[in-house]
């Protein structure tokens, strides 16, 4: 009997308590030994890449900032989450044991605005929109951080350091509030290249006339009425923006770790703030890599809550998979703008929609070969040339890509590619007469393609737990939604078609076709059956923007002309620590 290696569940997603080198196979990571590829990172401190060597060896330790929990969280969001989920897999796939740390503000002038807006405790409207959080984040496939912690969990670690930085002389209180003095820190601006004598007042926001520079900021904040508030040294109050994610950081992490990571347009003043507040705490405090997602734009536009022309995680994934959200947030290299358009994510629907189908017409295919497994000796089928060189090419690539920065539109548009199309001209190949050992030899050809394939869908988190069929059904039924169709209603037209093509009347058959085309259901005619598949429509489409005065204009689908090496620019905050926490 000869014996054909089918790739099971353990072969992709492991088994519990394994090292990631038995996960991922011996010929991986043999091949990735043999290498010895060096993970570079791009460090925004630096404004380079740098090898990647952590503070303790075979260990990561990783903090990024979260969100402010008062409302559903929209792309921008989805996109720091997954840029930092993806580094999270490829981390542990290199073998660290990581430590990652993403926390939730639930404490913030925004929550409390919201609250009171809508009658609702400010702490218990916090914690529904993390848990909303939490929902949208397992949707895309994001892997739950090791610690998640919250700001109204941590006040006494944040008011021990707010103490130390006060008894070190940074800080100084007035009237109940606590103001960090920015003129003792001598690196600030270092990160963000802010030039601290041009951030002056009255440039952005009305300054308290209280601060000695216009550019310090709230550690803690007096207590107002009607808002949570704790007992402090200084008085009852709650912190500032800046001052948790120092706290929660230093927390779970110590003083010096290696990755700190978030939105762009976190650098300045949220960021820069953090490393003069750790500093002050304890002159060793030291982060290795800054690492920073770009922003998601609309019409080229950042795409904000302020700005008004959002879409949230919910409203795509109302009208297509989640896996297509992700597919489109990795199509762009994490550090790049990535323009919101309806083209792309039909683009990126169709690409995962390929992948599945791919993969569940490789396994009904195989599936009676496997069943059988037949022959009259025990050797294991040899893989042929062609599929050697499509797994060698894969690899190869993904290693040296993912290892230069997270270059994952190459990996979506390269050897994968290449490796999907091998299976599927192998499977055509097979459904022809050939020799016993040729066809067994395609047959392990296959399973290990597929295989390798899988490794790579993993890391980028494009699999589901769900099955292959489960995901093209799911896929179908967001096409049929978006097209404004029932599946009874599209069969209906297959037969008018079947029946105008026994009539010999094309014109009628012709236009059933195109006008599905052009709503994105494609029709295709195998043997004397017509089936159909969504496909990317033949019109464009538009579509439409959160706006809370009920306004909603319409979004012109066009690709973005932002340029890659965007500045920093706009301060989505103050220094007073008012301001969106994650990627805006």
């Amino acid at each position: 009997m000869t014996k054909i290696h089918r790739r099971t569940k353990e072969d992709i997603k492991g088994e519990p308590g394994r090292s990631r080198s038995v996960r991922f196979g011996v010929q991986w990571s043999v091949a990735m030994a043999e290498e010895q590829l060096e993970f570079r990172v791009y460090n925004s401190m630096t404004q380079q890449k740098e090898i990647f060597k952590t503070k303790v060896p075979g260990k990561v330790s990783m903090y990024v900032c979260g969100v402010t929990a008062y409302d559903y969280s929209h792309l921008g969001h989805a996109r720091a989450a997954v840029s930092f989920d993806i580094l999270f897999r490829y981390l542990k796939h290199l073998g660290y044991e990581v430590t990652f740390v993403r926390n939730f503000t639930d404490v913030d002038d925004k929550i409390i605005k919201r609250a009171n807006e809508i009658g609702e405790d400010p702490l218990m409207l916090s914690n529904r929109f993390c848990d909303e959080y939490d929902t949208d984040m397992a949707d895309l496939q994001c892997e739950r951080p090791s610690k998640d912690p919250r700001v109204s969990n941590h006040i006494g670690e944040i008011k021990d350091m707010i103490a130390k930085i006060i008894n070190n002389g940074y800080a100084y209180e007035v009237d109940g509030d606590v103001f960090y003095a920015v003129e003792k820190f001598p690196n600030y601006g270092k990160l963000s290249g802010q030039d601290l004598e041009k951030n002056r007042a009255g440039e952005r926001v009305a300054v308290d006339p209280r601060k000695r520079h216009p550019a310090d900021f709230a550690l803690w904040k007096a207590a107002k009425a009607g808002e949570p508030s704790w007992d402090s040294p200084w008085g009852p109050g709650r912190p500032g923006w800046h001052i948790e994610c120092s706290a929660m950081s230093a927390c779970y992490l110590s003083q010096q770790f290696d990755i700190h990571g978030g939105g762009i347009d976190l650098i300045f003043p949220h960021h820069e703030n953090e490393i003069a507040q750790s500093w002050a705490a304890d002159h060793d405090s030291h982060v290795s890599y800054w690492m920073h997602n770009g922003h998601v734009t609309n019409n080229n536009e950042k795409m904000s809550k302020s700005l008004g022309n959002f879409f949230t995680i919910r409203q795509i994934t109302e009208r297509y998979h989640p896996l297509a959200l992700r597919h489109f947030l990795i199509s762009a290299h994490y550090r790049s703008p990535l323009n919101y358009s309806v083209s792309q994510l039909e683009s990126s629907s169709d690409a995962i929609y390929y992948i599945f189908q791919t993969l569940q017409d490789c396994k009904d295919t195989l599936s009676p070969f496997l069943q059988e497994g037949t022959e009259k000796n025990g050797n294991v089928p040899q893989v042929n040339e062609v599929a050697k060189e499509c797994i060698k090419k894969m690899n190869v690539e993904f290693r040296t890509k993912m290892s230069d920065d997270l270059q994952t539109p190459v990996i979506l548009t390269g050897a994968l590619q290449d490796a999907l199309k091998f299976v599927n001209s192998s499977l055509k190949m097979l459904k022809k007469k050939m020799p016993k050992k040729t066809q067994l030899q395609l047959i392990q050809s296959l399973l290990e393609v597929e295989k390798e394939v899988g490794k790579v869908l993993e890391i980028l988190g494009l699999l589901s737990s769900k099955s292959y069929a489960e995901v093209l059904q799911q896929l179908k039924d967001k096409a049929l939604k978006r097209a404004g169709l029932a599946e009874d209603e599209v069969l209906h037209l297959i037969e008018e078609r079947r029946q105008a093509r026994i009539n010999k009347d094309f014109p009628k058959s012709d236009k059933i076709r195109t006008d599905l085309t052009a709503k994105g259901i494609a029709l295709m005619d195998v043997g004397n059956e017509t089936i159909w598949r969504p496909c990317i429509p033949s019109e464009p489409l538009v579509a439409e923007v959160v706006q809370r005065d009920q306004r909603a204009p319409t979004v012109e689908d066009k690709q973005s002309t932002t340029p890659v090496n965007q500045k920093v620019g706009e301060i989505p905050g103050n220094q007073d620590g008012n301001g969106p926490h994650a990627s805006t």
